[in-house]
C-alpha cells in the first residue's frame, strides 16, 4: 500500500502538526506501508537548529519539497504553493493508493485537487482550529467565512481524522459525517518522569525552587502572556525565590514577551524534542497552559507522560485529558488571577503536587502511538476499500413514485 501525505508543515518544522504527520510516516513505513511525503523547502538553519537525532526518522518517507518563503512577521512558518499540475505529476509517478492532505492551505489545498484529477481517494485531517485563530489575531469578523471554508474543504475527503472529541464535535456541526478521532499518542517511553536528576536541575539553574513549565509557540493563539502574567502574580503571593518559570519554544512575540517577563522567568529558545525538551520537561515541577485553541494540545500531553501536574483551560483537545484534581487543575479561560492562584497553590502544598503528579503519568500511560498507527493502517485500508468497490446503478424498474 502506498500514501501520499500532502502537508504545509514538516520536520525540521517543529509543532504538533509536523511531529504527529512524520510519526505517521514512520510508523507505517515500519508497517510494510510505502510512504511519500509533499512538504515546504526548509532553509538551512532551519535544519541545523533540527539536531541530527531528532530528525533521524524523516527519511522514513520520501519528502519532495516545494520552494517556499517565510510567512511576514512569523518566519518559522514556510509558505508554499505549488500547482496541481506539479502535485499531479507526483502522484503519477509515485502511484499513491491514498492521499492524506494534512493541512487545509497551501500544499494541503494542491494535494487535493491533484488527488481528484488523478482520481485517488483523498481523506483529510483537520489539526488547528483556524476559525478560533481569527478571534486571537483580532479578525473575529472571518470566523464565519474561515469555518465555511473548513467545511468546504473536508467535505469532499472521504474520511476526517481529529485528535479531539471536541473538535469532531464541531465538524459534525459544519455537516461533516465521517470525522475520526485520531492522533492523540504521546511516546511515554521518551517523555517519562525517570528523567529527573538533581545535576540537571542544577545545569538548568532551578536549583530548589518549585519551577513551572511552558513549551509552544510564542504567539497570540497559545496565549503566552496570560502564563507570563499569572507567574507574575504568583511571585508577589508567595515568598521572593520560591518559584520560577521556564519557556521553552520561539514565535513572533518572542522578543516582546522577552522584554515585558517579571524576575524568575527563563527563557531556553527551540530545543532539541528528543533530548533536551524530555529532560527539561521532568526536571520542571508543573507545567502551565493557556491556550483555548488547541485540537489536541500535544504538549499537555508531554508533560503528563513527564510527570507533571497540568494547570489550563478545560477547551479544545485538552478538555479531553485534563481532570481538575486528578492530574492538574483546570482554570476558566482569560481568569489570570486562577491561574496565578492555582500556581501558589501546587507550589506550596506538595503533597497535592505529587498526588496530581502520579495521576498525570497515569492518564496518558495507554496512549500508544503503536496503538494509534495501527488503528490508522486499518481505517486507510477501509477508505481504500471502500473507494474500490464499483457503484451499482439503480435500475430504473427500482424506481419509487411519490
Amino acid at each position: 500500500m502506498r500514501v501520499l501525505y500532502c502537508t504545509d508543515t514538516y520536520p525540521p518544522q517543529v509543532n504538533g502538526v509536523s511531529i504527529v504527520t512524520q510519526v505517521s510516516v514512520t510508523g507505517l513505513t515500519r508497517s510494510g506501508w510505502e510512504c511519500a511525503v509533499a512538504a515546504p523547502r526548509y532553509p538551512a538553519a532551519t535544519h541545523a537548529a533540527w539536531s541530527q537525532d531528532a530528525g533521524s526518522e524523516v527519511g522514513a518517507g520520501a519528502v519532495h519539497s516545494f520552494p517556499s518563503i517565510a510567512m511576514p512577521r512569523y518566519p518559522e512558518i514556510r509558505l508554499a504553493r505549488p500547482s496541481v499540475a506539479q502535485l499531479t505529476r507526483l502522484i503519477d509517478d509515485f502511484r499513491p493508493d491514498l492521499v492524506h492532505c494534512e493541512t487545509e492551505f497551501g500544499i494541503g489545498r494542491a494535494g487535493k485537487a491533484a488527488a481528484a484529477r488523478a482520481g485517488v481517494p483523498v481523506v483529510s485531517s483537520y489539526h488547528t482550529d483556524f476559525a478560533r485563530y481569527t478571534e486571537a489575531y483580532g479578525a473575529r469578523w472571518l470566523k464565519g467565512m474561515v469555518s465555511r471554508y473548513i467545511a468546504r474543504f473536508h467535505r469532499s475527503s472521504r474520511r476526517v481524522y481529529t485528535p479531539s472529541s471536541v473538535s469532531r464535535g464541531e465538524l459534525s456541526g459544519l455537516g461533516l459525517t465521517d470525522v475520526e478521532v485520531w492522533g492523540r499518542g504521546v511516546d511515554t517511553e521518551l517523555f517519562h518522569p525517570g528523567r529527573r536528576a538533581d545535576g540537571v536541575r542544577a545545569a538548568l539553574g532551578m536549583g530548589s525552587r518549585y519551577t513551572f513549565l511552558y513549551v509552544g509557540r510564542l504567539a497570540s493563539e497559545k496565549r503566552p502572556d496570560q502564563v507570563l502574567e499569572a507567574f507574575r502574580l504568583a511571585s508577589e503571593l508567595l515568598p521572593r525565590g520560591v518559584i520560577h518559570l521556564v519557556i521553552a519554544g520561539t514565535g513572533p512575540w518572542e522578543e516582546e514577551l522577552r522584554a515585558a517577563a517579571p524576575p524568575g522567568v527563563s527563557f531556553l529558545g527551540l530545543l532539541d524534542r528528543r533530548s533536551r525538551l524530555p529532560d527539561l520537561y521532568a526536571n520542571c515541577d508543573a507545567f502551565v497552559f493557556a491556550s483555548v485553541t488547541e485540537t489536541l494540545g500535544l504538549v499537555v500531553l508531554e508533560a503528563m507522560a513527564s510527570g507533571l501536574p497540568v494547570i489550563a483551560i478545560p477547551e479544545g483537545g485538552v478538555r479531553d485529558h485534563l481532570r481538575d484534581g486528578r492530574n492538574g487543575l483546570a482554570c476558566k479561560a482569560g481568569d489570570i488571577h486562577g491561574m496565578a492562584l492555582a500556581m501558589a497553590r501546587l507550589a506550596t502544598e506538595w503533597g497535592l503536587s505529587r498526588r496530581l503528579a502520579r495521576g498525570a503519568r497515569q492518564s496518558v500511560e495507554a496512549l500508544s502511538w503503536d496503538r494509534e498507527v495501527e488503528r490508522l493502517d486499518l481505517s486507510y485500508r477501509e477508505v481504500i476499500e471502500r473507494a474500490r468497490r464499483p457503484t451499482v446503478p439503480i435500475p430504473a424498474t427500482a424506481a419509487v413514485n411519490f
